[in-house]
């Protein structure tokens, strides 16, 4: 396993030799560093814990976090997460030149905070009529039965609050690498809005499920 924290930066449009027009996602995908390695014997199991966007002010920090970065003799980051990665130490530099062009990868992200939402948009409701006042348009309809059992299921698809959630999309071809810039060109949409934060896996041992959380049939992007 290896793994990299990024920032989604936006989509663009790129053309293959062939022609074609492929939309691909641009990722910010580090520099990363190491604050934190977890040992077998010690944790139980084996991990990093990789820093990326540094805090520019120490005063926007709260002081166990500063003490944890002092301890690793690094500056404070906004972003901290855990991947199951081996073989590096604290203070070690992780970059996007870990990852190549037609590597597949997993990508997991919060996904685009849509607030209250109807059972249309958030479960692809059919909805009623649209005319000859049939009164009914765009309701849930009936959600419950008659005498048995006489109360509404688990899990009905009703109306409430649709995105920010963490979606994880699996699959995704990296389809160019600029170590240059820092920069990650992943073909097709990544979760997320433009500026928020990603974790970027390989998906070596992975099942090939696409999704595994989401709400409102995947419209969640």
């Amino acid at each position: 396993m290896k793994g990299i924290l990024g920032r989604k930066i936006g989509m663009t449009q790129v053309f293959a030799e062939d022609g074609r027009l492929i939309p691909v996602t641009v990722i910010e995908a580090g520099p990363c560093r190491v604050v934190q390695v977890r040992e077998l014997e010690r944790d139980g199991y084996v991990a990093c814990q990789l820093g990326f966007d540094v805090i520019r002010k120490e005063k926007n920090v709260t002081r166990p976090m500063m003490g944890h970065f002092k301890k690793a003799s690094l500056p404070p980051f906004r972003f901290l997460r855990e991947i199951r990665m081996e073989g590096l130490k604290q203070g070690d530099e992780v970059k996007v030149d870990i990852f190549s062009k037609g590597e597949k990868v997993t990508i997991t992200g919060t996904s685009k905070g849509k607030g209250f939402q109807g059972v249309m948009k958030r479960h692809n409701y059919k909805g009623g009529p649209g005319s000859h006042g049939s009164m009914f348009n765009r309701a849930p309809g009936s959600i419950g039965s008659s005498s048995f059992p006489s109360r509404v299921w688990k899990n009905k698809g009703l109306p409430g609050h649709m995105g920010s959630r963490r979606v994880t999309i699996k699959n995704l071809e990296v389809y160019d690498v600029k170590v240059d810039q820092n920069l990650l060109l992943v073909k097709g949409a990544v979760p997320g809005a433009n500026g928020s934060y990603l974790i970027i896996r390989s998906d070596a041992g992975l099942p090939a499920s696409k999704v595994d959380e989401s709400v409102g049939g995947g419209k969640e992007g």
